[in-house]
């Protein structure tokens, strides 16, 4: 991973659209629909695995250390709430989409942000479980926590993923002066 500003600059814009996109929100139980994850795999898929991944491990940062860009604020007190392992999950996402996106097809595209939505879900609906039985001592079946950590989620993540299909492909042609080969 190469540091030069351009890189740096992008990293941050990502970071920040993440932390815009936290408040575009839909409550639907204890963790919002937000449009965090279309953010996330786009940063993967332009950016690239490293550069992504670094996007969201920034906002991640920002967040813990006080900065209000969470759906629900900010702050390290957020490290107990259901929907952090969610937000833990946007740095392998990004990760994975750009790892596996090379960003000239639809298909290819719309494959890897799939297999980046999975390692979202595969980190936050544990970690939400976690949080709800050990710490609140909420009784919840795991049935219920896959239901609203993540299948009450699937078709809006389904939609954000063919829109990303459709659009990172022409962004990636566009934008190829300023991003990695």
């Amino acid at each position: 991973m190469k540091t030069d500003a351009r890189m740096l600059t992008l990293c941050a814009l990502f970071a920040a659209l993440t932390a815009a996109s936290a408040f575009l929100k839909l409550p639907v139980g204890p963790v919002p629909v937000t449009l965090q994850s279309l953010v996330t795999a786009m940063a993967g898929v332009l950016l690239g695995p490293g550069w992504g991944a670094l996007s969201q491990l920034v906002y991640v940062a920002l967040g813990l250390l006080g900065l209000p860009i969470f759906a629900a604020g900010g702050g390290p007190g957020y490290l107990l709430q259901p929907s952090f392992g969610f937000l833990l999950g946007l740095i392998p996402a990004a990760w994975v989409a750009g790892r596996l996106s090379r960003g000239e097809t639809a298909l290819g595209t719309g494959l890897a942000c799939l297999a980046g939505t999975g390692a979202l879900y595969l980190l936050g609906a544990p970690y939400m479980y976690l949080i709800l039985r050990a710490y609140l001592g909420q009784e919840i079946a795991p049935a219920a926590v896959l239901w609203s950590g993540m299948l009450v989620f699937l078709p809006g993540d389904l939609a954000k993923t063919a829109a990303l299909a459709v659009l990172c492909p022409t962004l990636r042609r566009r934008l190829a002066p300023l991003l990695p080969a």
